[in-house]
């Protein structure tokens, strides 16, 4: 209460402490509970410079950003005081090239006014009817798209962000006469940019051999995309970090122009030794997308979404009539400015894995092709919503497997997995 009371005294933003918000915010999508000591909202910059501020002056106390709190691995979760960022819920600007928001934004209100525009936002992840911009930022989001457009840290253009002074910064691309003004600052701005050219220049070598060589990569900090020897941007630094370096309040990212066309060639796997190949075939015709989910995620979908797509379903009803349903099934997007192109990707990758004999199909129309993506994507929301004796949560999360590995990696996980009573499924990009 005594902690509660100082902040009300300049705070002008919501200030929690009750048992039942305290536990609401103990949780976000993963396995995680950790209850924390207060709930804070602020109101503006203004407000949350006086919070920070406060809170830098105050030993164990810190400070935890939470938008959407869809996050699966505990990211907004903390033991000290929660910053709910709801009332930073602006769509400032939507430009030819580029969109302005604040971290609470949820991303399907600002799909939907982009989409007006004709653009997109291609690094949005699976939940993006859940997620809010802050996560996407601090997680470093990807998703379905990720295979052909990259992921946020490649989208991000300048963030506003308050850092530990109490005061709001802004981290974009500085040339190096920019940067040689800013180390010059006497300043906690140019000690920052001091320490950290530092850092990065003596340590150039050591950096680059830690940078994982993978894909898609969701942990640590990101200090090989801050200095390239030309340009030199913070904002990178913040692009994953979880929100442990300092608290975003505005967000300019890149968009892009979306195909006009798409569909999908479904591959259907009842054995999962040529998957690697299959993968490996696939690639070589640049899909936009290419997803996948397992027969345990497809049995959720035809049970309860059966009524939403109906006669969409037949095809893998036939399957389980001749033999069951496959233990995999992969969704491969393509996309054009005209259908003809769609149309000639999508039967020449066909084409080309003929001779494994697997039952294909490249959908027909909008309803088929939304049938496919609702099932890769609404799986864990399924799972929560209709699974009523049994919670939901993702506890492996975001690894990344070599295609060829593949074959053997899945058998042995559900190997593993069935040793328990529980109901899993498996998806990925």
């Amino acid at each position: 209460m005594k902690l509660k009371k100082e902040l009300k005294s300049f705070f002008k933003g919501e200030v929690f402490d009750s048992n039942q918000k305290l536990t609401q915010y103990s949780r976000d999508a993963s396995l995680f509970e950790v209850k924390p000591q207060l709930i804070t909202s602020p109101k503006n910059s203004s407000d949350l410079k006086k919070l920070v501020t406060f809170v830098s002056k105050k030993k164990g106390l810190s400070l935890t950003g939470r938008a959407g709190g869809s996050d699966m691995t505990g990211g907004p979760l903390t033991e000290s005081i929660v910053v709910d960022f709801k009332h930073f819920n602006k769509i400032k600007k939507i430009g030819k090239t580029f969109a302005i928001v604040e971290p609470g934004v949820y991303y399907r209100d600002f799909e939907k006014k982009a989409k007006k525009k004709g653009l997109l936002f291609p690094s949005y992840p699976a939940s993006k009817n859940l997620c809010a911009w802050g996560g996407m930022v601090s997680n470093n989001a990807g998703g379905e798209k990720t295979l052909a457009y990259g992921k946020t840290e490649d989208y991000i253009q300048e963030l506003k962000v308050i850092l530990a002074d109490g005061q709001q910064y802004t981290f974009k691309d500085l040339n190096k006469t920019e940067l040689a003004k800013k180390i010059k600052q006497q300043d906690f701005e140019g000690r920052v940019y001091k320490r950290m050219y530092s850092l990065i220049k003596n340590n150039k070598s050591l950096i680059e051999k830690a940078k994982p060589q993978v894909s898609k990569n969701s942990s640590g900090y990101y200090l090989w995309n801050i200095w390239d020897g030309q340009t030199f941007n913070l904002a990178n630094l913040f692009v994953g970090s979880q929100g442990t370096l300092g608290l975003i309040t505005e967000i300019k990212v890149g968009l892009i122009k979306p195909k006009k066309h798409s569909k999908l060639l479904v591959i259907f796997l009842n054995d999962l030794k040529p998957l690697g190949k299959i993968v490996n075939e696939i690639l070589k015709y640049n899909p936009e997308s290419f997803e996948s989910y397992d027969d345990n995620t497809l049995k959720l979908g035809m049970r309860y979404l059966f009524w939403k797509f109906a006669f969409q379903f037949l095809p893998e009803l036939g399957m389980v009539l001749q033999g069951g349903l496959p233990q995999l099934v992969l969704i491969a997007e393509f996309t054009g400015d005209s259908i003809d192109e769609v149309d000639q990707k999508a039967f020449a990758a066909q084409q080309d894995i003929a001779h494994f004999k697997l039952p294909t199909r490249i959908t027909k129309n909008a309803k088929e092709t939304a049938k496919y993506w609702t099932v890769r994507r609404e799986s864990f929301n399924l799972l929560r919503q209709k699974i009523k004796d049994k919670q939901t949560a993702p506890f492996i999360d975001d690894i990344v497997v070599q295609p060829e590995k593949l074959p053997q990696f899945l058998p042995q996980l559900k190997k593993i997995l069935n040793k328990y009573d529980i109901t899993y499924t498996i998806a990925g990009h």
